[in-house]
């Protein structure tokens, strides 16, 4: 009994760990990705034009920024680096909330011209903070063309003044360089009009794929509409895939302690043979017999399965309360108790516990209890 609730204890803390990370997770991608993006089926840039935003004027929209993003390489004083400018307008808070990311400075000010705000992984690497102002942050664009090329001619460039340092995961905070959509347009030369993406709010992120479904309709095969899911599909396949994996390990786990539990239950029906003996002389059949070993294993089984729950509960819910785990001095590691995994815990024991109980019954035989 003790190896089930060793093994029911792990296998329900592993699964409500991996619903943590998942929702932390998915905390950061809220920060960083929209819950519908818009693109050009071919090109990197389109016209925002009066008809698309009258597609988005849909009743299961919240909001809707049109934005720029293309490659850029960044110099502060000696060091540089690859990042992706991206230009937003003034709508972009209300579609993806990057502001709430913010960890120093201000977010991007549309009064003033010529500000960024970059991510902490870029700061840390070009060891520049807001209060950098002797020197600009420069960002160089290549120019479009062929043939022979004049490298004191060949970058579009713009100074521009920190003014935030945004964070989040790893890629996200070593990706972005955010100024306003103007001065984007200004360096890669767009239109007024003209932008790279749309990126869309919902109402009610549960009607992504129907609203996605919608808006490919309205829009035509000029464009491409993805949601979060698909603007992030590599995560969730790696998060679905490590928590699989998870639930077979902890499960192997469980499989061994229930290999006590055949064995136990072996020694039981080898001790009772002469009791045994006796039952089918009182006209016991061989069936019912074998149900009594069938029970006796499988209550053995969800005892231990109760016990384990209890605990694993308890530790969960204390955890999410109170983080006495930490990852480091102010974040707690990430747990959530969740009633699916309490049903996957419940079903995977009693299939395995009958399972066990089955195999040691079936030791008994009529030839054993002559």
């Amino acid at each position: 009994m003790f190896g089930v609730i060793v093994g029911t204890l792990a296998l329900f803390i592993i699964l409500s760990i991996f619903s943590g990370l998942r929702t932390f997770s998915d905390s950061l991608l809220e920060a960083s990705d929209p819950d519908i993006k818009i693109i050009a089926k071919e090109g990197k840039k389109f016209d925002y034009s009066s008809e698309v935003k009258r597609v988005l004027e849909a009743e299961e929209i919240a909001a809707a920024s049109g934005v720029i993003e293309e490659r850029v390489f960044i110099r502060y004083k000696d060091k540089q680096e690859i990042a992706q400018i991206k230009g937003v307008d003034t709508f972009y808070n209300e579609v993806v909330p990057i502001d709430s990311s913010l960890t120093v400075g201000n977010w991007v000010d549309y009064k003033y011209q010529n500000t960024a705000v970059i991510g902490y992984g870029i700061a840390y690497k070009l060891s520049m903070s807001i209060y950098s102002f002797g020197e600009p942050l420069q960002i160089f664009v290549p120019k479009p063309g062929k043939g022979f090329v004049n490298p004191a001619s060949a970058f579009r460039t713009k100074n521009v003044q920190l003014i935030g340092i945004y964070s989040g995961s790893e890629e996200f905070q070593n990706k972005f360089v955010f100024t306003d959509l103007q001065l984007a347009q200004e360096l890669l030369q767009y239109e007024a009009t003209q932008v790279s993406a749309v990126e869309v709010k919902l109402k009610n992120i549960e009607a992504s794929e129907a609203v996605r479904s919608k808006l490919q309709n309205e829009l035509g095969e000029t464009f491409v509409v993805k949601t979060k899911a698909e603007l992030n599909a590599l995560y969730y396949k790696v998060v679905n895939t490590e928590n699989f994996i998870s639930y077979l390990i902890a499960t192997l786990v469980i499989i061994i302690a229930l290999f006590n539990v055949i064995g136990s239950i072996i020694m039981m029906i080898i001790d009772k043979k002469q009791n045994l003996k006796t039952i089918v002389n009182l006209g016991g059949t061989l069936q019912e017999i074998k149900r009594i070993f069938v029970y006796q294993g499988f209550l053995l089984t969800l005892v231990g399965m109760a016990i384990g729950l209890f605990f694993g509960v308890i530790a969960v819910l204390l955890q999410q309360h109170f983080g006495w785990v930490k990852i480091n001095a102010t974040l707690a590691y990430p747990i959530e108790f969740r009633w699916l995994n309490l049903l996957v815990v419940i079903g995977t024991i009693v299939t395995l516990g009958f399972s066990a109980s089955k195999i040691a019954s079936a030791r008994i035989n009529m030839s054993f209890l002559k």
